[in-house]
């Protein structure tokens, strides 16, 4: 894919409950969170706007006039009131503003142009979904002992990396199938049902390959689907944790130098 007039949203709103983070620094939301003395929310926008190709970029979060009210560096920034979930709010942004549509988190800290970039020029023109992953072993070269949540497939093991691209219109019936997971997120059975019980085997035997899973999500949501494999190992890093904060913290204190 060229990139060009991209939409990029950034899902800054507050999960269910109190973030303890948040609550730690005296803050009523995570994005807020200051990194190297700068809140995480800021940093993903510097890295959107640096990004060739990046047009309008949105923040989604709740009751953006008071929750942002006083935030430098929000400068022609589209702000949208978040719904009640991820999905839910992407669902909301890609209704108004249309494909192609970047999709990232606030928590992202060290997400750079160049990781933007790559799944921008990498993204099969046919795809109208396509998800950022990282493998295990570029992980760990760049943060050995790191503790990630891995998906384990027969060609790999991968880590998410919070960045989408919804390509095509079409996507729209992605962000229903991933709506419907999270309404069903306290039905387990329910949910394997929707995934696909073999599929679930499958991948619970080891194997289960990331195509086949990407096979899946094709059958059930009647779309073109890819994976763009990060270079980066960082871009498997976002601050869910204190460790994650200092990890990345330590690890733009080492760009600086």
């Amino acid at each position: 894919m060229t990139p060009g007039g991209v939409t990029a949203l950034v899902l800054a709103g507050q999960r269910r409950g109190v973030d303890p983070m948040a609550a730690a620094a005296g803050l009523s939301h995570k994005a807020l969170l200051q990194v190297a003395g700068v809140p995480m929310l800021l940093r993903v926008l510097g890295a959107l706007r640096a990004t060739p190709g990046i047009g309008r970029i949105v923040v989604s979060i709740e009751t953006p006039e008071t929750v942002l009210d006083g935030v430098d560096g929000l400068e022609g920034v589209i702000l949208r009131r978040s719904a009640t979930s991820p999905a839910q709010s992407a669902a909301a942004v890609f209704e108004e503003f249309g494909a192609p549509l970047l999709v990232t988190t606030a928590d992202h800290a060290l997400l750079t142009p160049a990781m933007v970039t790559h799944l921008l020029t990498a993204a099969p023109p046919e795809a109208a979904a396509v998800a950022a992953l990282a493998r295990r072993e570029t992980v760990l070269a760049a943060f050995p002992g790191t503790q990630r949540t891995w998906l384990h497939f027969r060609n790999g093991d991968f880590s998410g990396c919070n960045l989408f691209l919804l390509a095509r219109p079409e996507a729209a019936r992605a962000l229903r199938f991933w709506q419907r997971l999270e309404q069903l997120r306290k039905r387990p059975w329910a949910m394997a049902r929707m995934l696909g019980v073999l599929t679930l085997l499958r991948y619970a035997l080891g194997r289960l390959t990331l195509r086949g899973a990407l096979n899946g999500i094709e059958r059930r949501c009647a779309i073109r689907a890819a994976a763009v494999e990060m270079p980066f190992g960082a871009a498997a890093v976002d601050v869910d944790k204190p460790a994650d904060l200092l990890l990345v913290e330590a690890t733009l204190r080492a760009q600086a130098c």
